[in-house]
């Protein structure tokens, strides 16, 4: 896991390395072990590497093979790397360093721009090709690796984070009116290729792009699993959906373990984490790091779950870190919170997981996350009411949107509001495609590979790459979400959610982190907004710089100064921190 950056030039003018100096001491928290540069002709390709497979120099990136004339700037973890060396060994590839990084060059020589079928892993990485100067840039299937864009009619620059092409300069910071309505209504999600700003886009998830010396390019999506039911599984009972499921968690969970370095886990408490930890236990693994955080309580409302994570910790004797943050440490911490976004992410738990994560890179460099269960096996209360949906595009909106188009006219001056309801549009393409037999189904496939790409799983790359740890997702193993796709939704939407996964979790976990309300990762003094968060957020949102931009109405910000904890969007989220974040964030980054 790494940070990379780069620009290539379409005019014969070669990069500028001042601004890939400064983008990679932008990234260099990403990768604090190691830094490189190259530059050929018309492209820079720059690194900051953090260790994890082949510790020594040879791995170094960027990686150049002069034979192949292949140069490459890599970011996350293909897991499959041991055996696809071996089968490009078997073709005659011969290999000067033992990680995966090499793996990927060849296997781009070997097979094209098809090699990533072939990769198990995460990924975002950038190939140039010596002897045509093209480029290939691609992105793993869920996304769970950054690449941001800036581009101009002469040159391209690339970041693993939208900060780092800040630092390069020469960006159009104007805010992105439609994503600034995604923002506020999908609940903070802004799909790709948008970002809050006009100059910076990112590469979608599952997408090779293809640049041309001349600039031309080309982009092919190289996944989109179907989520239909197969003909040849219509026989299946519960028991066999529940077998197949936990042997390809299994595969996943093992596949995860591939390091010259020790791996630990994020255990909350909740099923997910706790059977992977089980599953690792499970596999004879000793002695397994586990971390768990927990917050003061507000309004009444607890500010932890350390119950459950330390019956799983007592329950497979692993070497378990708990993390109490007090109030006046987290308000300390929120500043870097801010800094560690690439975009404005609204949910409390982004603290939570930075925090953590600076506790946990003092032991590991890797952990596995639970991440991606509920919008794969169904796990979250907007599920079930769609099972009898005949309105899945309206019945969705209501439950997971923060604010209507109309509601949000009287929140936001006219000057920001696009003439058309940006964000419902968007959901409705996605809902209505073909390739979802029923409409959870086809709100599971909205969650997974939209609504999950720029919320949980930038808010894990963000927050646990501040401090250099690698955070690695077994429910997005892509054979594991392929094979849930084809599982029928009653399936998933037994006991409240997830029921196929719990039957799996059943034989692996004791039944009380099963059979309890679900949880997350709670931050309630966030929620509530009170004390010194709330003149956090008014003196940001009252400030010359916000009152220039004048993106909220006055009268609306009165309201929610008043009484914050009146004003709660159906996801539990509050509408001032959501408005104080975005100023915030904004605010942070000299925007």
């Amino acid at each position: 896991m790494c940070g990379i950056c780069g620009e290539i030039r379409f005019d014969g003018a070669q990069p500028s390395v001042l601004a890939q100096t400064r983008m990679m001491d932008a990234l260099a928290p990403r990768g604090p072990d190691g830094s490189g540069l190259v530059v050929h002709n018309n492209a820079a390709l720059a690194h900051r590497r953090l260790k994890i497979i082949d510790l020594s120099d040879k791995a170094r990136q960027p990686m150049v093979d002069a034979q192949l004339g292949l140069t490459i700037a890599f970011n996350g973890c293909i897991y499959n790397y041991p055996e696809l060396r071996g089968e490009l060994e078997g073709k005659g590839y011969t290999f000067f360093s033992h990680g995966d990084t090499e793996v990927i060059l060849k296997a781009y020589h070997a097979w094209g721009r098809e090699c990533v079928n072939r990769f198990h892993g995460m990924f975002a990485f950038v190939i140039h090709e010596r002897d045509t100067g093209r480029v290939v840039m691609a992105r793993d299937r869920f996304g769970i690796k950054p690449l941001y864009l800036a581009e101009t009619p002469h040159s391209v620059r690339f970041a693993s984070s939208l900060p780092a092409l800040l630092k390069a300069g020469d960006i159009d910071t104007s805010i992105d009116r439609h994503a600034l309505h995604h923002y506020l209504s999908f609940h903070a999600v802004v799909p790709p290729p948008r970002t809050i700003i006009n100059g910076v886009r990112k590469l979608p998830p599952a997408t090779i792009r293809v640049i041309e010396p001349d600039g031309r390019k080309a982009d092919t999506v190289y996944w989109a699993p179907p989520y239909e039911r197969d003909a040849s599984m219509s026989g299946l009972s519960s028991q066999d959906w529940r077998d197949m499921v936990l042997e390809a968690l299994r595969t996943a969970v093992k596949r995860r373990m591939v390091a010259d370095v020790p791996v630990g886990v994020l255990l909350s408490g909740g099923v997910d984490s706790s059977m992977i930890v089980g599953l690792l236990a499970e596999q004879g693994q000793h002695g397994l790091m586990t971390f768990s955080v927990g917050f003061e309580e507000a309004n009444g409302e607890k500010g932890d779950e350390f119950v459950y994570s330390d019956l799983i910790a007592r329950h497979f004797d692993t070497d378990h870190h708990k993390i109490f943050v007090p109030s006046d440490r987290l308000m300390e911490a929120l500043p870097g919170v801010f800094a560690a976004m690439s975009e404005p992410m609204v949910s409390y738990d982004n603290v939570g997981f930075y925090l953590l994560s600076q506790e946990v890179s003092r032991h590991i460099k890797v952990v596995q996350s639970g991440q991606g269960a509920d919008e794969v096996f169904g796990g979250y209360h907007w599920y079930p009411p769609l099972a009898a949906s005949n309105d899945v595009v309206s019945d969705y909106a209501r439950v997971f949107f923060d604010r209507s188009h109309d509601k949000m006219k009287s929140h936001v001056n006219a000057d920001w509001m696009p003439e058309e309801d940006a964000s419902l549009a968007l959901v409705a393409e996605h809902l209505r495609r073909t390739g979802a037999d029923t409409p959870v189904d086809a709100a599971l496939r909205l969650d997974s590979q939209v609504m999950l790409v720029d919320d949980p799983v930038k808010r894990v790359d963000n927050m646990t790459m501040a401090w250099g740890l690698e955070a690695r997702v077994p429910f997005l193993d892509h054979e594991l979400v392929e094979l849930a796709a084809k599982i029928p939704p009653e399936e998933k939407l037994r006991e409240n959610g997830k029921g196929v996964l719990k039957d799996a979790a059943r034989l692996v976990v004791p039944s009380e982190v099963i059979d309890r309300k679900k949880g997350y990762f709670p931050v309630p003094q966030l929620k509530y907004v009170d004390g010194p968060y709330l003149e956090m957020v008014r003196d940001a949102l009252t400030s010359r710089a916000a009152k220039d931009r004048a993106i909220f109405r006055d009268e609306y910000l009165d309201t929610l100064f008043t009484n914050p904890s009146d004003h709660i969007t159906p996801l539990q989220g509050s509408e001032l921190w959501q408005a104080g974040l975005l100023e915030l964030w904004l605010q942070t980054h000299g925007i």
